[in-house]
């Protein structure tokens, strides 16, 4: 059975930082491209960071520079690094498990999500 257990949401001030961390089990996490997406009131589910096995990453244009995404295969763990956190960036944020096919995200396996709330 496949999991991904996202923690380390919750309620900020603008311009903190947060790390999410996503755990997976039931799949050879090495093997899998990995992302984070986040979806605000109201707004469809978006990408905003993946990482291919190589660690290769891709970011969405309203995160570069702010996020960095990253992961440990040993731990089977993906990471989201936040800093300068903005009230745009309320939303539950959510890890997948996929494949990459050159630019092209396909995925596969969804956490539960966590929710990051920033005030002003």
């Amino acid at each position: 059975q496949v999991r991904l257990v996202e923690s380390g949401g919750g309620l900020v001030q603008a311009g903190e930082s947060l790390r999410l961390s996503c755990v997976a089990s039931g799949i050879t996490f090495s093997t899998k491209a990995m992302a984070w997406y986040r979806q605000a009131p109201g707004r469809q589910r978006a990408r905003i960071a993946d990482i291919n096995t190589d660690g290769t990453t891709h970011y969405n244009y309203s995160v570069k520079g702010r996020f960095t995404i990253s992961r440990d295969n040993a731990k089977s763990t993906l990471y989201l690094e936040m800093n300068s956190l903005g009230p745009e960036d309320t939303a539950v944020y959510y890890c997948n498990a996929g494949r990459m096919t050159g630019v092209y995200y396909y995925e596969d396996y969804w956490g539960q999500g966590t929710q990051v709330t920033v005030s002003l």
